[in-house]
Order: structure tokens, then sequence, then C-alpha cells
């Protein structure tokens, strides 16, 4: 039997049993890292440099490409690392790192994708107190609050459960350190204090849902008696990608977290994990890009720019 003081690393799950797999997903996560590194560096790249694009959309869009940044540069690396030199070992600081981070980075890309829905309905169905309610010092404020809030619930989360007596081994089913398979190797019933806290999250988690819908209900109703239809495609243009991250964020963490445990296998959760903290990173440029007109124009001329210097 061992406790949490006597653990100096532990055991992370491998993404493959033979050598060429593991280099084949070695490939395939260097392919999927460098395709966000580039996708979300060109959107802050146009962001910061397009001042037609300094507008509060903009601004929030350019807080959750830096969030997508940072989650993709948590779980990964490391994955990367283990696959190429056939090892799972992650020291215990390690793993707090990473749980810290990945919360850290996760929860305030939620929280800034409400405040992007936020920022959606009152463009559309509060077009005349626009400046007034996301003024750049409003914004300010909101970005600072979700990346405070992010924070705040991964101190809570990460110390809460490294405080935690393990003794069930050192062994993760998971290919990065998440908090459900640390919890599995506690000894006693201060677990449950874990679990109040996690119950506390998805009840914060659950209110920005109710919000992200009813934003959505209101600002269909709004868009539908428009009459115009250049004025469908400009609000389409710039709610349907967002609804879509959204989406995808969404369903890709209820899925991974929420499913019975008669669903729960090893190769089904390490899919779903993938799933959730590499894809939505990966796809959100894209998805973002594909159907706003601005945001295009400036990444070509900027690419465009880079190409004719080099």
């Amino acid at each position: 039997m061992s406790n949490s003081s006597s653990i100096s690393h532990f055991l992370l799950l491998t993404l493959a049993d033979t050598r060429q797999l593991q280099l084949l997903h070695f490939c395939l996560l260097l392919g999927i890292s460098l395709a966000t590194l580039l996708g979300n560096g060109l959107i802050i790249s146009a962001v910061a440099c397009g001042h037609h694009l300094h507008t509060p959309m903009f601004f929030f869009l350019l807080n959750l490409a830096l969030s997508d940044l940072g989650s993709i540069c948590t779980t990964v690396p490391k994955a990367m690392h283990n696959s190429l030199w056939d090892t799972r070992n992650i020291t215990y600081t390690g793993c707090a790192t990473q749980v810290f981070f990945i919360l850290f980075f996760l929860g305030s890309e939620f929280f800034l994708l409400t405040i992007m829905c936020y920022d959606r309905y009152v463009s559309i169905c509060k077009p005349l107190h626009y400046g007034t309610l996301l003024g750049s010092r409003a914004c300010a404020h909101m970005a600072a609050a979700a990346w405070a809030s992010g924070f705040l619930n991964a101190l809570m989360h990460t110390a809460n459960t490294f405080s935690l007596p393990l003794c069930h081994g050192n062994a993760l089913g998971q290919f990065f350190c998440e908090i459900p398979q640390i919890l599995k190797l506690s000894c006693s019933n201060s677990y449950l204090r874990e679990l109040g806290l996690l119950a506390f999250s998805m009840c914060v988690g659950f209110f920005c849902f109710v919000f992200i819908v009813f934003s959505y209900v209101q600002i269909f109703r709004v868009v539908l008696t428009i009459p115009f239809e250049q004025g469908h495609h400009k609000a389409f243009s710039t709610c349907l990608p967002h609804l879509a991250v959204v989406s995808l964020f969404l369903s890709m963490v209820m899925f991974g977290y929420l499913k019975t445990p008669s669903m729960s296998s090893p190769s089904l959760d390490l899919a779903l994990s993938v799933l959730y903290s590499v894809v939505p990173p990966a796809l959100n440029p894209l998805i973002y890009s594909l159907r706003n007109q601005e945001l295009k124009a400036v990444v070509w001329r900027l690419m465009t720019g880079w190409l004719q210097k080099y």
C-alpha cells in the first residue's frame, strides 16, 4: 500500500502497444499540433494587426485562440514525448501542473464562449445599446473575469484533488492527467469533497449552458423578423460559427464525463479524451475563418505578405 506522499510519478495510458503505432501517433499528434498552432496563431496575428478587427467579437475570439493554444500545449507535448520515447512516466508535480492547466484553459474557454454568446445577443437583439454594454473597458473586464474564473476553478480542484490520500497504485487510465482518473486511486471517503466541488462546477456550467440556449432562442427570433436576406446572412455568419464551436465543445466534454459506466472502456475513454482535448482547439480556427469574410481577408493578407517577404 502506498499513499500520495510516497508517489513520485504516475503512469499514463499508452496510445498504442506497438512501436510502429506509437511513431504513427507521434506523427499524427505533431501534425495536429502544428495545424492548431498555425490556425490559432493566424487568428491572433490577424486580430492584433487588423485595426478594423478591433471589435468586441474579435477581441473575445483572440482570447479564445489563446485558450485553445494553451489547451493543446498542455496535453499533446507530453503525449508526443511518451510516444516517441516509449515511456509512460509523468512526475507527481508534472501531473498536478497538467491537471491545473487543463482545468484552467477548459474552464476559461467555456466562460469565454458564454461571453461571446452575450456579445452576439447584444449585437443582434439590442444593437442600440451595443456601444454602452460592450465598450472597451467592459470587454476587458469580462475577459479578465473569464480568465480569473478559470484560474480559481482550476486552483480549487487541483489543490483539493492532490490533497487526497492515494493508495491504489499510480497507473492512470488516460494519456494525460485528469481528475476522474486520480480519484480512482483515492483510498478514503475524502474524495466525496472533490465530488461536491465537481457538482458545484457542473451547476455553474449548467447555468452558462442555459444562458447560451436562451440567448440563441432570442437571437433566432430576432433574425427571423429581419426582412432583408443580407441581414440574415450577416447575422448567421457571426452566430453559426460560435454555435458550432459551443456545440462541439459541450458535446465532447459532456459525453466524455457524463457517459454511463456500462459505456466506459479504455479505448472509448481514450478516443473521447482526444476528441474533447485535441480536436476543438484544432477545428475552432477553421470554423471561425470559413464564414467570416473580414477575418479571412486579413489572414490572407498576412499570409501573402509573409510569403512575399521570405
